[in-house]
C-alpha cells in the first residue's frame, strides 16, 4: 500500500520562526546538507552583522563561513536586503535564503546573483508534510542556487558589457577626429554597437557607415532601402558598379563590392586593418585612417550617387 503525502501549514509545525523553526533547523541541520548537496560541519544561531542579527551562521569542510536567513512566508525584498547585507558584512562565501513561497521575481533575482563568481546564493523553499497519521516532516527543494553555467554566462555578460563601454570609447574618439575634418558624421552620437552611420544625403536607403571589430574596422556604403527590397537594393548597387572604375580611380584603391548574395541589402566597403576596439594604444591611428578613407569614399560616390538620385526622380516624375 502507498500512501498519499499531504502538506501540512507551516505554522503549525513551526509556531514561531525564530523561536522554533530556526532552532529546530540549528539541531538539524544536516538536512540541508542532504538537500543542496553541502557540507556543513557546525551552525550557531543569531550571529551579530553590524547592527543586523542573522538568522543562522554556519560553515562548512572548506571554513567558509555560511549565512542563512529564514522566512516562513512569502519571500520579500527586506529580506533579501538583509541577506546581500549579512553576506557582505560577514564577508561569507554561502547564502542560503529559506522561504515558504519564492516570488518569481526573487528567484530571477538569485540566480541574476549567482552569475557573480563572489557568492554562492541558495533559494530554498520549505515545506512540511506528513503520510497517513505520521508525524510532520521538513521537505526543503532548492528553487535556484550556484551552477558553473551560472558563473560563466555571468562572465560573458561582463564581457558583453566591457565590450559595449569600449566600443562607445572609440567611437567617441573616431566622431571627435572626424568633425575636424568633415560634416559627415556630426549629428550622430557615439552608440555602443559595432556601427555607426549617416544617411548619404541624396537617397532612402543609403549610408555611410562606420564598422569595428576586435582588431579592424572598416568604412561602407551600405544599401537597404526598406523592407522587401532586396531586388532594389540589388538594381542600386548594379547601378553604381558599372561605374566601378571611376569611383575606384577617385577613390584611390579598390573597393570590395558586395551584393550579399541571399541578403536583402549590398555595400561597397573598404577595410581599415590598423585596429579594432580591442587595440586601444592604436584607436588614434585607426580613427586617423578611417576618417580619411570615409572622406574619399563620399567624395568618390558623390557623383554617381547625384546621378542615381537624378535618374529616379525623373522616373517618377514620368
Amino acid at each position: 500500500m502507498i500512501g498519499k503525502i499531504d502538506r501540512v501549514k507551516l505554522r503549525e509545525v513551526w509556531k514561531h520562526e525564530a523561536l522554533d523553526f530556526t532552532t529546530w533547523l540549528e539541531e538539524n541541520f544536516d538536512v540541508l546538507n542532504d538537500a543542496l548537496d553541502l557540507q556543513l560541519v557546525g551552525v550557531d544561531r543569531e550571529q551579530n552583522a553590524g547592527d543586523f542579527s542573522v538568522d543562522l551562521v554556519g560553515e562548512d569542510n572548506a571554513g567558509q563561513i555560511v549565512i542563512i536567513e529564514n522566512q516562513l512566508e512569502r519571500s520579500n525584498h527586506d529580506h533579501l536586503g538583509k541577506l546581500i547585507t549579512y553576506l557582505t558584512a560577514l564577508e561569507a562565501k554561502v547564502a542560503i535564503w529559506i522561504v515558504s513561497e519564492p516570488r518569481a521575481e526573487h528567484v530571477k533575482a538569485v540566480a541574476w546573483l549567482n552569475e557573480s563568481s563572489a557568492a554562492a546564493f541558495y533559494l530554498v523553499k520549505v515545506e512540511a508534510i506528513k503520510i497517513g497519521e505520521s508525524p510532520a516532516a521538513p521537505l526543503l527543494t532548492l528553487i535556484t542556487g550556484p551552477s558553473e553555467e551560472a558563473v560563466k554566462a555571468g562572465d560573458t555578460k561582463k564581457e558583453l558589457a566591457e565590450r559595449y563601454l569600449a566600443r562607445e570609447r572609440f567611437w567617441e574618439g573616431l566622431l571627435s577626429r572626424a568633425k575636424e575634418k568633415t560634416k559627415l558624421h556630426a549629428n550622430i552620437s557615439p552608440g555602443q554597437h559595432n556601427w555607426i552611420g549617416t544617411s548619404a544625403g541624396l537617397s532612402h536607403g543609403l549610408n555611410l557607415n562606420y564598422a569595428v571589430r576586435r582588431h579592424d574596422a572598416q568604412v561602407e556604403l551600405y544599401i537597404d532601402v526598406g523592407k522587401e527590397s532586396a531586388e532594389a537594393n540589388r538594381a542600386i548597387f548594379d547601378e553604381l558598379q558599372e561605374n566601378k572604375d571611376a569611383i575606384e580611380e577617385s577613390f584611390g584603391e579598390f573597393l570590395e563590392w558586395e551584393s550579399l548574395e541571399g541578403k536583402r541589402a549590398c555595400r561597397i566597403k573598404k577595410g581599415v586593418p590598423v585596429a579594432g576596439w580591442q587595440d586601444e594604444e592604436r584607436w588614434p591611428e585607426a580613427h586617423q585612417a578611417m576618417v580619411d578613407a570615409m572622406i574619399r569614399l563620399e567624395e568618390a560616390l558623390r557623383p554617381h550617387l547625384q546621378s542615381l538620385n537624378t535618374g529616379r526622380n525623373r522616373v517618377s516624375a514620368h
